[in-house]
């Protein structure tokens, strides 16, 4: 594995001296594409792309609290898996049954 270093200078500094990161040779690999294609720096594309994860991850959160929520105060029930997809099974069966030829 081979290492890149990333400094952020957006932030506060808790590592004065940078981080480390490793990442598989076929990351880095990607990692270096992706820089050139951009005619970026490898420690951007790296801090962009985690600043995108973070950003993505809180609106799941957002999203998995705001339906947590509905479910526990009643405003939506919640649907067993096994009969949903059986039912969808079935829907299925019935309108490949009515558009077959007889």
């Amino acid at each position: 594995m081979n290492m890149i270093a990333v400094l952020d200078t957006g932030f506060p500094q808790t590592y004065p001296q940078g981080m480390e990161v490793h990442f598989t040779p076929d990351v880095e690999a990607k990692l270096h594409a992706l820089a050139t294609e951009t005619g970026r720096g490898v420690d951007e594309v790296v801090q962009d792309a985690l600043a995108g994860y973070f950003e993505e991850l809180a609106e799941v959160r957002g999203m998995l609290d705001s339906r947590y929520d509905d479910i526990k105060s009643g405003q939506v029930k919640p649907v067993d898996g096994e009969a949903f997809f059986e039912s969808l099974r079935q829907r299925e069966e019935a309108l490949l049954k009515k558009h077959s030829p007889q």
